[in-house]
């Protein structure tokens, strides 16, 4: 364990060697964890059998890294400081002619979708836009700081590869967590502003969303052959940032921890970020999106790293004490809101969930309070 300082002072020198590193607090934790690859290698993630930390992006065909942990020198340390952090106007010189533009055709691309869905080519599609905005102050790790004091209930993290340059997140979602051969997912959709309560009202469009990645999601999983006991959890409303969005919880067993693959194949690219039937989304997204997501609504995190678990104390049998097994442990994460960092710019990747009940304009200002989350810690 070492200090802020140690901490911070190893991810600068790493970031000026141009080595790959990633750092990052888990939802609801208090210690932030680094891996500094102590190579230059590239290596990349096959079947995630490796163990390490893994950056993968929205389109499965494209390469999937990972920062491998037998290359890497591991740090933590405990943030136990709160700090609080003042949003402030982050934006120089916002180019509103550009806004209304971006916004016509954002506008234009969900109105498609929603024309498509009501021609019966699929249900639901996830259109996102990026956005470019100049940043005050492009430190990454200073940004990084920002994000831990905003977001306690996110996975948290800034992630630097020279084959992938800068990116930072704050994601409320996970795609899989796996011990042993138990995992649980979830099904996360709907937006709308957190306003004090979780208690609220949602409309029909939210509720049939999330109802729909759900089911797909439980079909997903029944059609492997390795997955058994699958369970799922009544709707919930979960908060993440300022933000909420309508959860339920799955769980199941797999036959053999060696079926992640599977596992993961199976979920990723999951209905909140792509739509259903997966491949007609994916499709449209691939032809019509204005951009290239590259890791905006892939998935990030670890695989198949070590953890020691104590044995229950035993007052009887002292000597069980001493015991401790070794698990593997996988806790991946989608990668929502998240920005990458480029020549003093920041590209913010948003969407939304587009169905046969979407309002185009809508649609592009739950895009804008979604940047907002990004927005808030580009200052100075």
């Amino acid at each position: 364990m070492i200090n802020a300082r140690e901490f911070y002072d190893k991810l600068r020198s790493q970031f000026e060697e141009k080595k790959p590193f990633v750092a990052y607090r888990k939802p609801g934790s208090e210690s932030v964890k680094a891996l500094l690859q102590t190579d230059s290698e590239i290596y990349y993630s096959k079947d995630l059998s490796e163990s390490g930390f893994v950056f993968a992006p929205f389109n499965s065909e494209a390469n999937s890294y990972i920062i491998p942990v037998e290359k890497s020198e591991i740090l933590v340390y405990e943030n136990i400081e709160v700090d609080t952090v003042e949003v402030e106007n982050s934006l120089n010189g916002v180019d509103f002619e550009y806004m209304e533009e971006d916004q016509k055709r954002h506008e234009n691309l969900v109105q498609k979708g929603i024309d498509h869905i009501k021609e019966g080519d699929f249900k639901k599609v996830v259109l996102s836009r990026s956005e470019i905005v100049q940043v005050l102050d492009p430190d990454p790790i200073r940004i990084f700081k920002r994000l831990l004091s905003s977001y306690s209930h996110a996975m948290v993290y800034v992630w630097f590869h020279p084959e992938t340059g800068v990116w930072l997140g704050a994601t409320p979602e996970t795609l899989l967590k796996a011990e042993r051969n138990k995992f649980k997912t979830m099904a996360l959709a709907g937006t709308q502003l957190f306003k004090g309560e979780t208690d609220v009202e949602w409309e029909t469009k939210e509720v049939e969303e999330q109802l729909f990645v759900t089911d797909y999601i439980l079909k997903s999983l029944e059609k492997l052959q390795n997955v058994e006991n699958i369970q799922a959890s009544r709707p919930y409303s979960a908060r993440a940032g300022n933000l909420l969005h309508i959860c339920t919880d799955i769980s199941g067993h797999l036959t053999d921890p060696e079926y992640l693959k599977d596992l993961v194949k199976a979920l990723h690219p999951t209905p909140a970020v792509c739509g259903l039937p997966k491949e007609k989304a994916l499709h449209f997204i691939l032809e019509n999106e204005d951009h290239s997501r590259e890791f905006y609504s892939g998935y990030l995190g670890e695989i198949n790293l070590k953890t020691e678990q104590k044995r229950n104390s035993n007052r009887r049998n002292q000597e069980n004490q001493q015991f401790t097994s070794i698990l593997k442990q996988t806790d991946l994460f989608v990668n929502l809101r998240c920005m990458k960092l480029k020549d003093g710019n920041a590209t913010i990747f948003v969407g939304g969930g587009v169905t046969k009940g979407s309002n185009a304009g809508d649609e592009w200002m739950e895009t804008v309070n979604k940047s907002q989350t990004m927005k808030a810690v580009l200052v100075k």
